[in-house]
């Protein structure tokens, strides 16, 4: 349907302005019927809040979890209004495509009039009028930052409501991974009688959906299940569409404040506000691109969020064989970037592939992807156009937006603008990555024979080292046979046989499961022991080293060994193990690592003890935050470790091993005893002629009823929905 060019900004301007008007309306006098209808959330919150600290539990649990429920139902009816508004006055619309010259307005006017009062008269069934004004930003805040279940999990508590408290913990600690007293608390939780890892469940899953999808197909990525790769990449696309369209309505259906009238005497009041309300609801549609690109958490959005998606998407359907489906994908990407050339070049191989031009030529786009380039570029340029003449501010949440979409004044002035933001960052000294571990490496090595071999210069980095001699060739020998006995094929991983690469088995061991096998005699008890006191050598080296302040807890030992699959090698272009950070999840799009589950976010310094080096590849190399720019290398063989912090500062992965097997043991270490690894305690238990049970009540005081700290880690990284019982980091 096609409007007059010269009044579109109008027209939409009519819209809003009355829309806004309908907002403020006053109701009629209450009634009965009021008593039904939704009341406003924010007051719910205040009320629970202020019974919360009067110590009114009952009450304080009924408040807020009304004020949850009533936000939820009140964006779920704005949603159904929408619906049911959506074809209000279309008789009036259908007028408006006339000759020049008609009253064309007048009918974009009724258009508008219909489809308002239908919306004042759905929302007005549901909910009341001070239930429909717009709540505080500060308001917005606490629910944006779940702050109603912080108050929840206490409320809980009190109760003695575990099950409760528990879920309401683990959807706070979701979006404030950081919260170390949310943490301990999870960790409490777990200890409890009746609380189970079922219990921790997020309540606010259903608007994160396309991250959980998105999650599970990089997941498959990794796997190679490239069919299944596809359709979850799918499924995350057509998710993400959703949870944007969600956000869009609720920016057009949600009340809106008048401005303030800054013309004199009003003279210029309404064609101002009316430009205002129509390029604040414009704004706020367009600011939907970067909500729902923002993790639960997360102070920034992932960039390019869906164009993204659509690349991994056309990649996996090319891998999985639906040389069709890829072509189409491909097409709906370059609508955001018609001229990038890697997507040009791929679309001429998925040409040839198919057997010519003709196939590909008649693919089309996806039309819902065509909608929505279309639709935003026509509010961009809407936007634009009220920062080049109406003083109004806009922040473009997109990476794509065409050039010629921005007015040239605005071109002019914000290419200055970068020149001399360049300009001073040239002047300025680079920014170096700081470690805050605490560690300062540097210091003495306390055992005759082990020599430094690189240091922080010579790795480039920070908190670095590599030392020789640990190890005897006899002591390696003996490892190497004890994992040949005892190592089981995916230990950490559900026994997932190839967890980080189809071209590679993994294999480990733990120091208990050697411990008891030796008491078993299906293994040398005295190579179990040896494997036990490696880690107490490490560890002591490593402490003295990087000159650490405080005691340094053994947090996990994990003898593991890689092989390569035999015959599976050839072109292999993946790594044995991905670029990745110990203990935070590295970003490298954004160069942010983020401490949240499922991270081992309590490990502070890592370690690699080689055992051989009769293999091909397998060298433990470091990066940048990017993890693309290799900065150092390490070579394995027998004795030699590596130790470095844990933290972001120090990326790395393992090249790919393409014949033979490679074994190492790994160790984390932790200034936390809270997380020192109790298994090792039961294993000298054992030892001691003592049982398990009883040496480890012993150095738990009773605290954890027989649960350690690095199984309640593991557990919550099956719950996480990402990375499951994950235990080999390096």
């Amino acid at each position: 349907m096609a409007l007059p060019s010269a009044h579109f900004s109008v027209y939409v301007a009519l819209q809003l302005v009355i829309f806004a008007l309908f907002n403020v309306i006053h109701f009629g006098s209450g009634s009965s019927h009021s008593l039904t209808l939704l009341q406003p959330y924010d007051f719910l919150y205040y009320s629970g809040v202020r019974a919360y600290f009067g110590e009114e539990w009952v009450k304080s649990a009924e408040f807020l979890e009304k004020s949850l429920q009533t936000r939820d139902t009140l964006f779920k009816v704005r949603r159904q209004c929408h619906d049911e508004c959506a074809t209000a006055g279309r008789n009036a619309l259908n007028k408006l495509d006339v000759d020049e010259g008609h009253n064309w307005d007048l009918w974009a006017l009724d258009w508008v009039q219909q489809k308002a009062e239908c919306l004042k008269f759905c929302l007005g069934k549901s909910a009341s009028l001070v239930g429909l004004l717009p709540v505080s930003t500060d308001i917005e805040y606490e629910f944006v930052y779940r702050n109603p279940y912080n108050f929840l999990q206490v409320t809980y508590y009190k109760l003695e409501k575990l099950q409760k408290a528990a879920s309401a913990a683990h959807t706070y600690f979701v979006a404030n991974p950081n919260h170390l007293e949310m943490r301990n608390n999870m960790e409490k939780y777990r200890h409890m009688d009746g609380v189970t890892q079922d219990d921790f469940q997020d309540r606010e899953i259903e608007h994160e959906r396309h991250w959980v999808l998105y999650d599970a197909a990089l997941h498959l990525e990794t796997a190679g299940d490239w069919r299944r790769a596809a359709e979850k990449w799918n499924e995350c696309v057509k998710e993400t569409l959703r949870q944007t369209e969600e956000c869009r309505v609720q920016c057009e259906t949600a009340s809106l404040r008048l401005p303030e009238d800054r013309g004199e005497d009003g003279i210029h009041g309404a064609y101002e506000k009316a430009a205002a309300l129509s390029l604040s609801l414009l704004s706020c549609q367009q600011s939907c691109v970067t909500q729902v690109a923002t993790r639960p958490g997360r102070i920034s959005a992932q960039e390019d969020y869906l164009p993204t998606q659509l690349e991994h998407l056309h990649i996996a359907q090319f891998k999985a064989g639906d040389i069709s489906a890829a072509v189409q994908t491909l097409h709906s990407l370059l609508l955001f970037y018609p001229t990038d050339k890697d997507n040009l070049d791929n679309l001429q191989l998925y040409s040839e592939t198919l057997g010519g031009d003709k196939e590909s030529a008649s693919t089309q786009p996806s039309q819902e992807i065509v909608r929505y380039v279309r639709r935003s570029l026509q509010e961009k340029k809407l936007l634009y156009f009220g920062m080049e003449n109406l003083d109004f501010t806009f922040t473009d949440p997109d990476l794509w937006t065409p050039e010629d979409v921005v007015p040239e004044s605005l071109r002019e002035s914000w290419s200055a603008e970068k020149e001399q933001m360049i300009e001073k960052m040239n002047k300025e000294e680079p920014l170096e990555d700081v470690d805050d571990s605490g560690f300062y490496a540097g210091g003495s090595v306390p055992q005759e024979g082990v020599t430094i071999t690189m240091d922080d210069q010579a790795l480039n980095g920070t908190n670095r080292a590599v030392l020789d001699g640990v190890m005897t060739q006899k002591e390696c020998d003996t490892i190497l046979r004890l994992a040949s006995a005892a190592a089981s094929a995916g230990d950490g991983y559900r026994g997932r046989r190839s967890p980080h690469t189809p071209h590679e088995t993994f294999e480990g061991l733990t120091v208990l499961r050697a411990a008891k096998l030796g008491q078993e005699g299906v293994v040398n008890e005295t190579d179990a022991k040896l494997l036990h006191e490696l880690g107490e050598r490490v560890r002591t080296l490593l402490h003295s080293y990087f000159r650490s302040p405080a005691v340094l807890f053994i947090t996990f030992t994990h003898l593991v060994c890689r092989s390569a699959v035999a015959g599976d090698q050839e072109g292999r272009v993946d790594l044995s193990h991905p670029v990745h950070v110990d203990n935070c999840l590295l970003e490298p799009e954004t160069k942010l690592c983020w401490k949240e589950p499922p991270a081992f976010v309590h490990r502070d310094l890592s370690a690699l003890l080689y055992l051989n080096d009769n293999f091909d590849g397998g060298e433990l190399f470091f990066t940048n935050r990017d993890a693309k720019t290799v900065t150092a290398r390490v070579s394995p063989s027998c004795g030699r470790l590596v130790g470095f912090s844990s933290g972001p500062v120090n990326p790395h992965g393992v090249t790919a091993v393409t014949s033979g097997r490679r074994c190492v043991l790994a160790l984390w270490f932790t200034k936390e005893k809270l997380y020192r690894d109790m298994e090792r305690e039961e294993a000298e238990a054992l030892w001691r002629g003592k049982s398990g049970g009883e040496a480890k009540q012993e150095a738990e005081g009773g605290a954890t009823q027989g649960r350690n700290a690095r199984q309640a880690s593991t557990e919550r990284s099956r719950g996480s929905g990402r990375v499951q019982g994950r235990r080999d980091e390096l």
